[in-house]
């Protein structure tokens, strides 16, 4: 199974959305959402949770993610911090809750992370940037 994910803010902090799509053989399904207030941030580490959360049995799974700090978050400096008592060498961890679902996700999954630039052509990167960009203009309409 492939995922990809997107989130984003406009402003950052402000009206975000996140967007996922799965992949599976033959079959694709797309996820979307957003928050009237987050970060980007958040958005891009919730987009990987709901991908992952939707899963109905333990899989293999590849993200892909335009998000430098999901990525390296996640592969780099995540077992650092649980090492340390879920700290970083300079204090508090910023979206520590959802750090923690992300951890715990992927105890269950067998999860491989791919960074890939934004905007660079890929059309299922592209498509969940619209499917943010459709989620954000849509709670900006409904306040």
């Amino acid at each position: 199974m492939t995922v990809y994910t997107d989130g984003g803010c406009d402003p950052n902090p402000g009206v975000g959305g996140w967007a996922a799509v799965l992949l599976y053989k033959e079959h694709c399904r797309e996820l979307f959402g957003g928050e009237r207030r987050t970060t980007n941030n958040r958005m891009e580490m919730t987009a990987a949770i709901r991908a992952l959360e939707s899963l109905r049995r333990p899989c293999s799974v590849k993200v892909c993610t335009d998000s430098q700090y999901l990525q390296r978050g996640i592969t780099e400096w995540l077992p650092a911090w649980k090492r340390r008592g879920w700290r970083r060498k300079e204090g508090a961890i910023k979206n520590l809750d959802l750090w923690k679902r992300l951890d715990e996700l992927t105890q269950v999954h067998h999860v491989t992370w791919r960074w890939l630039p934004g905007h660079s052509g890929d059309p299922l990167n592209e498509r969940c940037d619209a499917l943010v960009g459709e989620v954000i203009a849509g709670l900006r309409r409904d306040a």
